[in-house]
């Protein structure tokens, strides 16, 4: 039998996504750590055993990678990065762990999430390695295609997108006519599209892009149909992502239901949008 893929589950429908693509090959075995409060148990439908931790317990989670025979993991779904701000309980590992990382960026917490695995033998991989076909291609997705205007917003919002990335702020910035109306920051790509559209009353451009030196193991961009739903909520017109970097989960249902709306979304190349 081959050596079973562990799985470290966040919230949202990435996990269960690339649990069940991944359970496609023969043989295949998921052995998942899901998060109390973040992973949806409906889960242990796609995996073979689940174990559920608090989010300080590195060291719980690592011991049950290894006596399941993991050496290979992924990390697929967001911890909440408000969670940092709860009592949370940590053991000993998570503790360790917490004293040593400099800040609380995303990239810091699990760049020493991935070493403390790998001095148990257990390596991160790239959270799109089973998933390649999802990531967005360079093209307009839906029947509506952007206006002129529109696409001059998403080029203005790429520079702003690609700096707030530089800065490991956030993914996502809303434009309106060359303005920028909000930033992603700890709350979240929704959050950020309905402030937006709070502020600017509609006809939003939403921007989503990968940071320029994104490390694909983990805060990977990812858009989905509730999504879309959150535009239309808000009155956003165009949803822009970096093609190659972007998961789209549910494509098929996240173009329906844009097409429905009469919501364009497309995928560029990190240099912009082409003419």
């Amino acid at each position: 039998m081959d050596e079973p893929l562990g799985l470290i589950a966040g919230n949202g429908k990435f996990p269960l996504l690339l649990a069940t693509n991944y359970k496609k090959k023969p043989g295949a075995r998921v052995e998942a750590v899901g998060f109390h409060g973040e992973t949806s148990p409906e889960l242990e439908k796609f995996v073979d055993n689940l174990l559920w931790v608090g989010v300080g317990q590195i060291g719980k989670l690592i011991k049950f990678f290894k006596q399941a025979g993991v050496s290979k993991a992924v990390m697929a779904g967001q911890i909440r990065p408000t969670r940092m701000f709860e009592k949370l309980k940590f053991d000993l590992r998570g503790l360790k762990l917490l004293s040593r990382i400099e800040n609380r960026k995303a990239d810091s917490i699990f760049s020493a999430v991935a070493e403390e695995m790998a001095k148990d033998g257990i390596e991160l991989l790239d959270s799109t390695t089973f998933l390649k076909d999802s990531l967005a291609k360079e093209k307009v997705l839906t029947r509506r295609q952007p206006t002129e205007k529109e696409l001059e917003d998403v080029r203005f919002g790429a520079q702003i997108a690609r700096e707030l990335g530089r800065l490991d702020i956030g993914q996502t910035v809303v434009v309106r006519d060359k303005a920028i109306v909000a930033v992603e920051a700890l709350e979240g790509t929704d959050e950020t599209i309905r402030r937006g559209g709070k502020l600017a009353g509609g006809e939003t451009v939403v921007v989503k892009m990968a940071k320029p030196s994104q490390d694909m193991r983990f805060d990977v961009p990812v858009i989905g149909v509730e999504t879309i739903r959150t535009m239309k909520e808000s009155g956003a017109s165009v949803l822009a992502v970096e093609a190659q970097k972007t998961l789209v989960l549910d494509e098929e249902e996240v173009v329906e239901l844009a097409n429905r709306e009469g919501i364009c979304v497309m995928g560029f190349s990190a240099e912009g949008p082409r003419d």
